[in-house]
């Protein structure tokens, strides 16, 4: 049976870093893994914020309000670290970095929601202002069109038939784009989510935290390790490991995102290594534990650069 979102999604599980002043997009180049220098004021970016070792800490999707002010959206279970390690950071740049979430409302739209809202189909990480609201294009969930909607609390919501945030979480598993949550924090390297085949990472820029380590990861042979779409019956989560049927010494993957599904089970995103998944007999929390099934990723991957 095929399941298909629609309708607009409360997101409380976000919150929103506001970066303010004539350096906000210098200072957040040379942060993050995508290029900021450069964003526009019609498109947003899908950014790491990376430890020296080149892990993961925070995820954004982040935007300018306007050219002095850029938001990054991200889970609130990790933004009041995630802003005390940027602001670490800041030292003579023109940037003040604050937690806005209290500020902003957020919303999910699927389906028919966007069309009636933000009007016709753009690409991913496409940006559209509407009065005070803005409106992402996000990548897509089993086909069916998402976007996140923010406007100042003030804003009347959007208008559309509710949909359960719980089944937008299990949207934007099914999108096949895991966001870092707390669980997670310094699990992976950009790769290992599939970031560089979805806009997440740009290898032209100059340097970051990390940087060497997620180039070197990307040209220096075949990554071995890669997220994949994964279903099982048992309940799954962020962090909770998967293992090899006939290896219960040491888990091959582990779950980034995870979301009961409508249809029944659980659905993730997991990254797993890539000699595993080949060779099938996946096992949750342990080697004799609940079957995972696990698929390609709802999208190409990344080719050459």
């Amino acid at each position: 049976m095929k399941i298909e979102l629609k309708g607009v999604a409360p997101l409380s599980h976000l919150g929103v870093i506001r970066v303010e002043g004539e350096d906000a997009a210098k200072f957040l180049h040379g942060q993050l893994t995508q290029d900021f220098s450069l964003l526009g004021l019609s498109e947003a970016r899908l950014a790491a914020f990376c430890s020296a070792k080149g892990r993961m800490q925070a995820s954004f999707i982040g935007f300018k309000r306007s050219h002095t002010e850029i938001l990054l959206v991200c889970s609130r279970d990790i933004l009041a670290t995630t802003l005390k390690r940027l602001s670490m950071f800041v030292l003579r740049a023109k940037a003040r970095l604050t937690d806005a979430s209290s500020d902003y409302a957020l919303f999910g739209l699927a389906g028919d929601a966007i069309e009636s809202i933000a009007g016709d189909a753009q690409s991913a990480w496409a940006k559209t202002d509407i009065g005070n609201a803005t409106v992402v294009n996000l990548y897509p969930a089993d086909g069916v069109r998402r976007a996140l909607w923010l406007a100042p609390v003030a804003e009347t919501a959007p208008a559309g038939q509710a949909l359960s945030t719980q089944d937008w979480c299990w949207g934007e598993v099914r999108s096949g784009i895991a966001m870092i949550t707390a669980p997670i924090v310094e699990a992976f390297v950009p790769q290992m989510l599939n970031y560089e085949s979805v806009g997440g990472v740009n290898f032209k820029k100059g340097c970051y935290p990390g940087q060497e380590v997620v180039a070197r990861s990307q040209f220096r042979g075949t990554l071995k390790r890669r997220a994949f779409s994964a279903h099982s019956d048992a309940p799954m989560k962020a962090g909770d490991e998967v293992f090899q049927a006939d290896d219960d010494t040491q888990p091959c993957g582990i779950v980034a995102q995870a979301a009961q599904s409508p249809s029944g089970g659980f659905d993730a995103i997991v990254s797993a290594q890539v000699s595993a998944v080949e060779a099938g007999g996946l096992h949750l929390g342990a080697a004799s534990g609940a079957a995972v099934v696990v698929a390609p990723p709802p999208y190409p991957l990344l080719a050459d650069i």
